[in-house]
């Protein structure tokens, strides 16, 4: 079995001082001699000699002309020397940023492959918040506050319960370096009317049939569709959102799997981006919700907007009036959607119970999804 070794990464940092101090014992120089010979003062060749001074291309050349050593031997000496500092000063931040790691779902994304996997012990705890520190894509804590603790403001939620900004953050970062691989045109509102009424036609397929043809639809109309498994915690089904001014996200987390939750959950955040595109700030957070639903005239109105499209007024009639499970599967094939989406309209307007008809419906599981 190969051993994995970490490398060489030693306590102490040489400097390019130390180099030139090695010379000046070679051939019995003083510091005022050799500050003579380059032309410069006695504190200038101190400063350098102790590593506060730094090696420039004026010095390296003069060095070389002094010393013999190549010009760019001396330049490459002091980048390597600067960025040793630099590492040594890095190692000490991330050890004052551990306390960080507690308002993150670490495990959560390590077991999604969002990070490498480690135990979360001491001397590990400093390379996991530098690994979280480039999956954000953020220099410090600070700045991910303000890149993404600070969204917080931009969230339209469904429950109150949705508290955790961590686990919030990291799911729609998932999606964010998800749609960062897909290219799409600029959002066009017409395309994606057209898109949507084509997508309610595939409900009635399969996940593997469907998904590709529903995924490709919205990036045609310059909607970026992404299916990003779900972050404990974070209570979220579904987003809507733009990445900037022309480009809106879908993302969905197949939170409750059911056909049903997740055609009404596709079709929600679609109302989202086209109706409420004025404020490109909110970010449209949304819950399976059970009632427990905040007071929100826009989640109201994306509500009625997918229950209208997908079962719409002039059919809603109908629906007390399904008393068997012929009649669902009849009525759902004679308005062209899964009769699974009329059994959770059934059931969420009070017309049976909750444990009738399910057999309707089907759980989800995209490859690559959980």
């Amino acid at each position: 079995m190969t051993k994995t070794t970490r490398p060489f990464t030693p306590d102490w940092v040489s400097s390019p001082g130390d180099a030139i101090a090695e010379f000046l014992e070679e051939r019995d120089w003083t510091q005022a001699e050799l500050a003579e010979r380059l032309g410069y003062t006695a504190k200038h060749i101190s400063l350098l000699l102790n590593g506060k001074a730094p090696v420039n291309e004026e010095t390296a050349l003069k060095l070389e002309r002094v010393l013999g050593m190549t010009a760019a031997f001396w330049l490459r000496y002091e980048a390597q020397y600067r960025a040793a500092l630099a590492r040594k000063d890095e190692e000490n931040c991330l050890k004052d940023w551990i306390s960080w790691l507690d308002k993150l779902p670490v495990r959560e994304l390590m077991n999604q492959g969002a990070i490498p996997k480690c135990n979360l012990i001491a001397k590990n705890k400093p390379e996991v918040v530098k690994n979280l520190l480039h999956f954000f894509g953020v220099a410090s804590p600070e700045k991910w506050e303000k890149c993404y603790g600070s969204l917080e403001v931009s969230f339209r939620r469904t429950r109150k319960e949705q508290s955790d900004v961590g686990g919030i953050s990291a799911w729609l970062r998932l999606g964010e370096i998800e749609a960062e691989k897909l290219d799409c045109p600029k959002y066009s509102k017409l395309k994606f009317e057209k898109a949507v009424r084509e997508i309610r036609t595939l409900t009635v397929l399969p996940p593997e049939k469907f998904k590709p043809r529903m995924q490709q639809l919205c990036r045609e109309s310059g909607v970026v569709l992404v299916l990003v498994p779900a972050i404990k915690g974070a209570h979220v089904s579904g987003v809507a959102r733009w990445l900037n001014p022309h480009k809106p996200l879908i993302q969905l987390s197949l939170y409750g799997k059911t056909n049903d939750r997740f055609w009404f959950n596709f079709f929600h955040e679609a109302a989202h981006i086209l109706l409420h595109n004025k404020d490109k700030e909110n970010i449209f957070l949304d819950e399976w919700n059970s009632g427990k639903s905040l007071e929100s005239e826009l989640e109201r109105e994306a509500d009625k907007w997918s229950r209208d499209f997908l079962i719409p007024p002039e059919y809603a009639g109908e629906l007390a009036q399904l008393k068997s499970k012929n009649d669902v599967a009849y009525f759902a094939q004679r308005i062209g959607i899964h009769p699974a989406i009329v059994v959770g309209r059934l059931q969420h307007d009070h017309l049976i119970n909750y444990s009738s008809m399910n057999g309707f419906k089907e759980s989800f599981c995209f490859q690559g999804v959980e």
